[in-house]
């Protein structure tokens, strides 16, 4: 069987393991602490970092991007049928939400205000680049759930958390994003894709004392650019 090495609130191990829910595929998962790495992690992983995925002949690939890469060549593709164009458009946008996962876990760890200002005006604009690219669907290429949708998981997943423990939400200046969220979030990826104490484990690293968002100091609006692309306060 599939074996998954994970650390409890990472996105990219979030992002395989949803591709793995989204085909229900089986797998087994051990939790490691990155901080206090086993022996065994250290000598199988190249870059000592998670998501690890050991297939079921003992191979260890690494990285989320070539792991997604490989369950679509050994399990198939999310979605039939697709063009290589589509496919190549498809890792494009896959890659501007991975590519922001630290961007989000640095806004949400931030002590200040200023600090939080500062460290959301990237994954603003990654939100604002997808605000102009969706459609009418509930999904990212229509009605249908692809990988672009498994990308964009985590992102949206913990902006849903920070909404939900502290009030500031970072998608509220775009409305398309807003419902693409709820549509991923009604799917049950989320939950599946997560270890039964990931809430608690988020919050006691992000929505602590040592952040702004956890000390409850902010308001209900997110800094955020607009559809007129002005920065808006978070308390004005």
């Amino acid at each position: 069987m599939i074996k998954v090495v994970s650390f409890t609130i990472c996105p990219f191990v979030q992002r395989v393991t949803a591709a793995l829910e989204a085909r229900s595929l089986p797998y087994d998962i051990e939790y490691i602490s990155l901080s206090n790495p086993p022996e065994w992690f250290l000598a199988v992983s190249p870059n000592a970092q998670v998501p690890l995925l050991i297939t079921d002949n003992d191979t260890v690939l690494f990285e989320s991007d070539a792991i997604v890469e490989y369950l679509d060549d050994a399990y198939g593709p999310i979605v039939e049928g697709i063009t290589p164009e589509q496919r190549a458009i498809d890792r494009a946008w896959s890659y501007q939400a991975s590519k922001h996962y630290l961007v989000q876990c640095g806004a949400m760890r931030s002590p200040t205000a200023e600090a939080l200002t500062s460290r959301t005006e990237d994954l603003q604009q990654a939100f604002s680049r997808a605000e102009k690219q969706l459609g009418k669907g509930r999904y990212f290429n229509g009605d249908t759930l692809g990988n672009v949708d498994i990308a964009w998981l985590p992102l949206l997943h913990r902006a849903k958390i920070v909404e939900q423990h502290a009030g500031y939400d970072f998608v509220r200046a775009y409305p398309k994003v807003k419902a693409w969220q709820t549509a991923m979030l009604a799917t049950g990826l989320a939950e599946r894709s997560v270890s039964y104490d990931f809430n608690e484990a988020f919050a006691a690293f992000y929505l602590s004392e040592k952040t702004y968002l956890g000390r409850g100091e902010n308001c209900a609006k997110p800094v955020g650019i607009g559809n007129g692309g002005t920065a808006s306060s978070c308390c004005d």
